[in-house]
């Protein structure tokens, strides 16, 4: 069903006190509204989103809004102008409501963070159980979907930033190929693995979306089936985790089954063992690089450096009441884009993903596209202990060789949702649009978000 947007603004108005899912609302959004709405009437339709609300994870830049990133030390960062990705929205027809709440720096400053929270907006809360985690960290965007403030909003990944909340919201999140969708206008990670993409109610409006940020035809791919889609399940990755979430991806790959698509057992899909580290190699070179650029690129008055935002957190309480900023301080101390341990972390990370990993695993079986367990059930929010250090995550592979990836959900264990993610080759985001409408079509719908107030244990 569409939600106008003065329905959005009640919702958020009515619903998001209990969320925090929304940190700012659009002044200009009820005009905008106003505008299509005339537009409508002569006959002039933009297009599927003609009209349609949708919130802007808060470190994407969006003329008239704040860019934070959950940092106050950002709470004077107002672009003059709309990052790309905001601007083909509002050409698309969206009308952008507001922003989103986020982990604080995409969670990149700790690696104590729980996930949601940042010291703009607070913690953000799962629809579904309110003292349950939303993910992150584009916890917000995927909450106000959750929720039915917003049908779509606007995330960003680094590694499982859309996929995450999604998974736990009980979403359709899509992380795009990276470089089919601009980052220009928006706080950077890494520039080798940074990529926006949607969060929405269903996978045909995930698809609208990239077609209005990525320029290409990918609601046709929705509608194209999925007959003799070759899918792989590499058993080796997640899918002995919780034999209840098992059962469920289980039930959706025999559902691609039934719709036409060839279902292959035994897959091997590696991931070796220095992959974290090289990883975060990579993400702390980048990040000194690509957050400097940012700041000294954005006007006012606020801070230009990363050791200007290292000096902010170390004086402001608020910032580091929770956790501190490990992070920043070892992306201080990394030696820039030519240094040898970066471009041996970066090549070893491409490696594992593409050629020995994602790439290899298609190859051996002649697979379009590999199926796994998306994350578990949410966790419990801890803001003294952070998240649990131990996360499967189906996100890695993806992130560091750039490609795509889809999560659709499956079903709900302990009144919480659960989804399957599905994994591609550079630009097979239509593949993989096509095997999460299937499931989508094959599978009951869950049910709205319950707003359960925490429980004990």
């Amino acid at each position: 069903m569409a939600v106008s947007v003065e329905e959005s603004l009640g919702r958020i108005a009515d619903i998001d006190p209990r969320l925090h899912s929304v940190v700012a609302i659009d002044p200009g959004a009820r005009d905008e509204a106003g505008r299509l709405n005339l537009e409508r009437r002569e006959g002039r339709v933009r297009g599927p989103l003609h009209g349609t609300p949708v919130v802007i994870k808060d470190n994407i830049d969006a003329s008239g809004l704040a860019t934070t990133a959950g940092s106050t030390a950002l709470l004077e960062n107002r672009p003059a102008l709309d990052a790309p990705v905001v601007a083909a929205l509002r050409a698309a027809g969206a009308v952008v409501v507001g922003k989103a709440n986020l982990s604080e720096w995409a969670n990149f400053r700790s690696t104590r963070s729980a996930s949601g929270w940042s010291a703009v907006a607070g913690l953000t809360a799962n629809p579904y159980a309110l003292d349950r985690s939303a993910g992150g960290s584009s916890s917000g965007s995927a909450a106000a979907v959750a929720a039915g403030l917003v049908p779509i909003a606007l995330g960003t990944e680094t590694d499982g930033s859309i996929l995450c909340p999604a998974s736990l919201c009980g979403c359709v999140g899509v992380k795009p190929t990276v470089g089919s969708v601009s980052c220009k206008g928006v706080v950077p990670i890494s520039a080798t693995q940074d990529v926006v993409g949607p969060i929405a109610r269903t996978v045909r409006l995930a698809a609208a979306v990239l077609d209005a940020i990525a320029g290409s035809d990918h609601l046709a791919a929705v509608e194209a089936g999925v007959d003799a889609l070759r899918v792989g399940l590499p058993r080796s990755t997640g899918w002995d985790q919780r034999a209840d979430v098992s059962d469920l991806c289980e039930a959706a790959a025999a559902a691609l089954g039934r719709a036409g698509a060839v279902v292959v057992e035994d897959v091997h899909l590696a991931l070796p063992a220095t992959l974290d580290d090289d990883e975060m190699e990579v993400l702390l070179h980048e990040f000194r690089v690509g957050v400097d650029t940012y700041l000294r690129e954005h006007p006012g008055a606020g801070p230009r450096s990363l050791e200007d935002l290292i000096a902010h957190n170390a004086a402001e309480p608020s910032e580091v009441a929770y956790f501190g900023q490990d992070l920043f301080e070892k992306a201080a101390r990394t030696g820039g884009l030519e240094d040898d341990r970066y471009l041996r972390a970066r090549q070893r990370c491409r490696r594992a993903g593409r050629e020995e990993g994602i790439d290899a695993a298609l190859a051996r079986r002649e697979l379009d596209a590999l199926a796994v367990p998306s994350y578990m059930p949410a966790w419990k929010s801890d803001l003294v202990c952070g998240d649990p250090r131990e996360l499967y995550s189906p996100a890695q592979l993806s992130a560091v060789a750039g490609y795509p990836a889809l999560t659709v959900p499956v079903g709900m264990v302990a009144g919480l949702p659960v989804g399957l993610t599905l994994l591609g080759t550079a630009h097979s985001d239509a593949v993989l649009l096509r095997l999460g409408a299937a499931v989508e079509a094959a599978l009951d719908p869950l049910p709205s978000p319950t707003f359960r107030e925490p429980t004990a244990g």
